[in-house]
């Protein structure tokens, strides 16, 4: 017997594979989730086509530049809302709000917008003239975290409009394939080393270079095994052009000649390599830094390393405090106390039974993609 599809959904977002992040899982995965139940349609990039969800219909626009994206998804969405009447519009981040509220509005539909840091967080002028605005009047505004949340109250939005549904992670995630495993440990001289990882984009707000400044040297003087694998690469579809370059970083390193402890891996788009870092890795450092106009919204690579059984020592900013279970996924050091950062990463390379595995893994089941998409199912409905 045939299920139901119980709604039809246009999801518009430029944040979607290839280009790389936790945006881009998150829409993917959004939309993968909600097709299982629903009728969606995904209104992206045309690079998307190749990759988006099997059971999604796709429509394309071009990427860049930026405006041309904006206009076209306008001009498309008016199409589709025409044509197929969708029940619900969705945008994937705050930059197409405008468009999916806007003709919710003209076609008298439901409007979700899924909220992140930068989203509402910024102080970019234009942005708040046009963009805010219309992010005020969805219907619904999905927070990523509860510090998204609180950002969205300062902004005037009212409570009763907000929820807070935290991106997800793959559960349980990629098993063990030791023969991978013990493959990258040699490609990469890891045995007998204690090992390091930071995944994400080199950008300021991540913070990696004022690790490499502030804590690396002192954790290598205590630890003289210790190696530091970067995953990640400086975005070049950025909206925010607060950058940090690999030449940056290993100059920074040079000075402190703690350069040949640094292993620059890039972008990985294999889950299974990626899963195999994780798990011969001992710790998952997320030095993100305060910054008040581009905060981090959640930290989803920290759900990612704890599914794995590897904990995260980080910042207690932004939404990096709903990712992070302190003492029990991790650590959650005070903002910018570089050396209790340190301290921390030291600790736990000597003891790794402060932090239990088990309990690490158990935690990341509630971030699972089936519970996340019962929660926005629940709000189309």
């Amino acid at each position: 017997m045939l299920t139901k599809k119980r709604k039809k959904v246009l999801i518009v977002t430029r944040n979607l594979p290839p280009l790389i992040g936790g945006m881009e899982r998150l829409n993917w995965h959004i939309a993968d989730e909600l097709s299982q139940v629903n009728r969606v349609e995904i209104l992206s990039h045309t690079d998307a086509r190749n990759l988006a969800p099997k059971d999604c219909l796709f429509h394309s626009v071009p990427l860049n530049p930026l405006p041309i994206f904006l206009l076209f998804a306008f001009i498309k969405t008016f199409w589709i809302c025409l044509t197929l009447r969708p029940d619900i519009l969705f945008a994937g981040s705050g930059l197409t709000a405008p468009i999916t509220v806007f003709w919710a509005k003209v076609f008298r539909k439901k409007s979700v917008v899924y909220i992140h840091g930068l989203d509402i967080g910024t102080n970019h002028k234009l942005y708040n003239l046009l963009w805010i605005p219309f992010i005020k009047k969805a219907n619904v505004l999905i927070a990523n975290s509860s510090a998204t949340y609180n950002i969205c109250i300062k902004k005037g939005i009212k409570s009763t409009k907000l929820k807070i549904i935290p991106p997800g992670v793959s559960f349980p995630p990629q098993p063990r394939n030791m023969q991978l495993i013990q493959q990258l440990k040699e490609q990469y001289q890891l045995n007998g080393k204690k090992v390091l990882i930071s995944v994400g984009r080199l950008t300021q707000r991540k913070g990696l270079n004022e690790f490499i400044d502030y804590s690396f040297p002192k954790i290598v003087k205590n630890i003289p095994n210790v190696v530091l694998i970067v995953i990640g690469d400086t975005p070049n579809q950025s909206l925010k052009k607060t950058l940090q370059s690999k030449e940056l970083i290993l100059s920074t390193a040079q000075k402190h000649n703690v350069h040949d402890r640094i292993i620059f891996i890039g972008n990985i788009n294999d889950d299974q390599i990626l899963s195999s870092f994780y798990y011969l890795t001992d710790i998952h450092i997320f030095p993100v830094k305060y910054i008040p106009d581009d905060p981090e919204g959640f930290g989803m690579v920290a759900i990612e390393a704890a599914a794995h059984g590897t904990p995260t020592i980080a910042f207690a900013t932004g939404g990096i405090i709903d990712a992070v279970e302190h003492q029990q996924t991790g650590f959650l050091v005070e903002k910018e106390n570089y050396n209790e950062f340190s301290e921390k990463v030291v600790k736990l390379l000597l003891d790794e039974s402060l932090i239990s595995q088990p309990e690490c893994k158990n935690y990341t089941e509630r971030f699972s993609w089936p519970n996340l998409s019962k929660k926005i199912n629940k709000i189309l409905e």
